[in-house]
């Protein structure tokens, strides 16, 4: 079996961005040399997420409203940062998740016809590092 590793940095212009990361993932499995097994798409940040799902500009307005409903940023959280309080971006990376594993076929990721892989930086305006292991023969 091979193993292979591809990192990408990513500082998001805003606080909260959502981003297709779909070519960079792409461009990962190229260069693995893989044609059949699986990738996982993690991001190595606890106030960001990994998801699979469109890219259409009003999902993403409905996910931002979604996560901010169910975990809204409030002072009465527990949690108080090193540096600051975000304990609902924290709660919100939860929701979407930290990552996803796709399977690989014939040297191509396996997504449906309107599945991309996204990165939604919660707390953004930063570096953070997303991980693309790729694992197959």
């Amino acid at each position: 079996m091979k193993i292979h590793n591809e990192y990408m940095t990513v500082q998001t212009k805003q606080k909260r961005e959502f981003m297709n990361i779909t070519p960079n993932v792409k461009s990962g499995l190229e260069k693995s040399g893989i044609h059949d097994g699986i990738v996982l798409v993690a991001t190595l940040h606890s106030n960001a997420a990994v998801f699979l799902n469109d890219e259409e500009v009003g999902l993403q307005e409905d996910i931002d409203k979604w996560l901010n409903q169910v975990a809204p940023e409030r002072d009465d959280y527990k949690h108080k940062g090193r540096f600051e309080s975000n304990a609902g971006v924290h709660l919100q990376g939860l929701l979407l998740n930290s990552g996803v594993s796709i399977s690989i076929s014939d040297g191509k990721l396996n997504l449906g016809p309107w599945q991309y892989v996204m990165y939604a930086d919660l707390d953004g305006m930063r570096p953070k590092r997303i991980l693309m292991k790729y694992l197959g023969e």
